[in-house]
């Protein structure tokens, strides 16, 4: 059997699980789509946003790429953001990297990796504001971790700057917005940044006309 075919069987399977345990599921799933939350994760296989959370269909809105960023001229971000704010009106954004993220790990090297170059650009200059407090871990693993959690609290901030998450703060008071790290080793999510609705930022990046 073809790797591919696997996973249809697994589909079907699974399927048939699901309206065996409850014959109303996708029933409901197909009328309403309510999450709470929208998660900006990473596109690394090992992160899969509802088995780590323990969260049901439908209950996560989801957005992926490499060492979950957010770039101020990614459309395809912004999309899924202005959708997930203004349609879904989630209460909640997660930003969620990992430990041992490859991205990251290749964004503090000098190596010439091609297109994603100009991806990687982003979480350089993460490293190049707080070069200081990195370039003081001596142990090249810790100075990976000090970043990636770096990176993540970058990636909430700028979430704050959009003018789709202010524009909500301003009239809805919400979304709250997290910035979490998963481990791989251990299976546990750590939280380490958190921005609730209305924090002011630097005045440079707040619209006074929304």
């Amino acid at each position: 059997m073809k790797a591919y075919e696997r996973l249809l069987l697994e589909n079907k399977a699974w399927a048939a699980e699901k309206v065996l345990d409850d014959p109303e599921f996708f029933s409901r799933l197909s009328h309403l789509q309510t999450p709470e939350f929208l998660w900006i994760g990473c596109s690394d296989s090992r992160v899969p946003a509802n088995e780590i959370t323990g969260t049901q269909p439908g209950e996560i809105f989801v957005h992926r790429n490499i060492a979950n960023m957010v770039v101020h001229t990614d459309l395809n971000l912004l999309a899924v953001l202005q959708y997930a704010v203004d349609v879904l009106k989630v209460k909640h954004i997660i930003v969620c990297g990992h430990y041992g993220c490859g991205g990251v790990k290749a964004a503090l090297t000098q190596h010439s990796y091609g297109i994603i170059n100009k991806w990687l650009r982003n979480i350089k200059d993460v490293y190049r504001i707080h070069r200081e407090e990195i370039d003081s871990l001596k142990i090249d693993d810790e100075r990976v971790d000090r970043l990636i959690e770096l990176n993540v609290q970058e990636q909430v901030m700028n979430l704050a700057k959009t003018s789709i998450v202010q524009k909500s703060w301003k009239n809805n008071h919400y979304p709250h917005l997290h910035g979490w790290v998963y481990s791989i080793e251990n299976g546990i999510i750590k939280s380490i940044f958190e921005m609730e609705a209305g924090t002011h930022l630097d005045p440079i990046y707040e619209f006074d006309d929304l």
